[in-house]
């Protein structure tokens, strides 16, 4: 018998939690079980032929897939093509996309199980069934949610390599308390944390084995302070051991919670070893009380000026574009007060409709339409038109591009002016005039579109080429000696993710 983890990543450098997880509670049957991660745009036939390389000579093969919003469409082409050439495999599906509204979906039909929400105790119980019998009647099996210590943590299973060329997830806690309707997240009642000194024991383990950037995936890392200082010192401790060595680690946070003592941590951090990415989503509280979403705007304003002021951690602020009751207008006024907070990066995020999410009880009344193909992205709603929500989203896309990747550091203000909403807007209607493109912008084309869009703003030849020679477009800025201590000399993989280190650069 064989069973066989897998699932399609969005990139290669994301190593897969979940199925780690699956991994290491397959109890009885671990010794059995191999995982095989796969990268989406992969071509379908050459994963299948390796899936199907690892077949079992005799008896039984069992494949498990991770299916996610990223990778559904692929991960369909996958099962129906493995259906087709090896119908003997049994198929077991899991993952959030499956999780819920299951049955019109074309991969749910062409499998032979399906485990709905947690898999760590019900997948095992389900191989077992089917290589031992008696076989299994229903074909969906809704996941058990075991007390947290009866889980087994899974970080032995990142391989060297892992460590070594990958991003380490990793997590404290499950679920979240809040009741955002536009995350899954909404349907949990609670968050639910692991042994602390376990995990920390397990961070240990990792770091001894030479892991540097930890991304952890909980939804409320300071929701429990106290425990959220003890995984604080954890790596201000490793920091001051080996501060030529340093480490990185990527918490989501509450905004409006920053009591006193967990600043007073923050601020020991050096610049490179904390990010923090924060969920503002939305500033006009007739939206937030519309998706249940409860968050003190002043505080939340407070805690980002005092982090960007009073702190080196690195900032990714996000807001959502499409919510039930806003209109561009409400958006521009809460993109241009968070532009006035000024993070280093603004997620510009435009509204997905997770299965699952309460988002879609807003649907009739607030004319939501969404793609009906993955990510289900928000087309138009009662406020916003089909043609303004393209131009939204190629705001969206402009805005990594030019402000997120740190290459424009000094132009941008001058870009964004007074009105940083309905400037960008202006040029980003201009800039897709002009290339009819919203990807593979080579950089030297970009940087030379933003000057031109600048001369036509009424800016000299000589002011444009002065500020885009400042920035890494035109001529890179001195790195600071901490992005040097951010290389590890065996693989030559920077710790902290490279458009912070541009970030840090100026």
């Amino acid at each position: 018998m064989t069973i066989l983890l897998s699932t399609l990543n969005a990139r290669y450098s994301h190593a897969s939690l979940g199925l780690r997880y699956l991994q290491a509670n397959m109890g009885d049957l671990r010794d059995a079980t191999q995982l095989h991660e796969f990268v989406i745009g992969a071509k379908t036939t050459d994963i299948v032929e390796k899936l199907l390389a690892h077949k079992a000579s005799e008896g039984t093969t069992i494949v498990g897939f991770g299916v996610y919003i990223w990778n559904i469409e692929e991960t369909t082409k996958v099962v129906a093509m493995l259906k087709r050439v090896a119908p003997e495999m049994v198929i077991v599906l899991g993952g959030p996309e499956v999780s819920y509204e299951s049955a019109e979906q074309q991969i749910v039909q062409l499998a032979d199980y399906l485990v709905t929400g947690w898999g760590d105790v019900t997948l095992p119980q389900l191989c077992r069934q089917i290589l031992r019998g008696p076989k299994p009647l229903m074909k969906v099996h809704v996941g058990v949610q075991p007390p947290m210590a009866d889980i087994t943590l899974p970080y032995s299973l990142y391989s060297d390599h892992d460590i070594a060329h990958r991003t380490l997830y990793v997590e404290a806690s499950r679920g979240c308390p809040f009741k955002c309707e536009f995350c899954l997240s909404a349907l949990d009642k609670t968050a639910w944390p692991f042994a602390l000194d376990n995990f920390l024991a397990e961070m240990e383990s990792l770091h001894a084995r030479g892991a540097r950037l930890f991304k952890f995936v909980d939804r409320t890392f300071n929701l429990n302070v106290k425990t959220s200082l003890k995984i604080l010192q954890f790596f201000l401790d490793k920091l001051a051991a080996n501060p030529d060595d340093p480490v990185f680690a990527h918490f989501e946070l509450v905004p409006d919670h920053l009591p006193d003592a967990l600043k007073d941590a923050i601020t020991q951090f050096p610049p490179g070893a904390l990010q923090f990415e924060i969920g503002i989503q939305s500033f006009n509280p007739e939206v937030q009380a519309l998706v249940s979403r409860k968050q003190n705007n002043e505080k939340a304003a407070e805690n980002i000026r005092w982090l960007i002021q009073s702190s080196q951690a690195h900032l990714h602020v996000d807001l959502i574009a499409g919510l039930p009751g806003e209109d561009v207008e409400s958006f521009a006024r809460g993109f241009d007060r968070l532009v006035a907070l000024q993070p280093h990066e603004i997620q510009f995020g435009i509204l997905k409709r997770l299965r699952g999410t309460p988002i879609i009880r807003h649907t009739e009344p607030f004319g939501l339409i969404f793609d009906p193909h993955p990510p289900y992205t928000i087309l138009a709603t009662n406020k916003i038109d089909f043609p303004t929500m393209q131009r939204l989203q190629r705001f969206s896309r402009y805005w990594d591009l030019v402000a997120n990747s740190g290459r424009f550091a000094h132009t941008l203000p001058i870009l964004l002016g007074e009105t940083p909403f309905n400037s960008f807007m202006a040029f980003s209607d201009w800039l897709y005039g002009k290339t009819d493109a919203t990807h593979r912008i080579a950089l030297d084309r970009l940087a030379g579109l933003v000057g031109q869009w600048l001369r036509l703003q009424g800016m000299t030849e000589s002011a444009v080429n002065a500020v885009l020679s400042t920035d890494y477009a035109g001529k890179p800025a001195k790195q600071p000696d901490v992005q040097q201590l951010m290389i590890k000399k065996e693989t030559d993989a920077a710790v902290a993710p490279k458009r912070q280190a541009r970030h840090l650069a100026h």
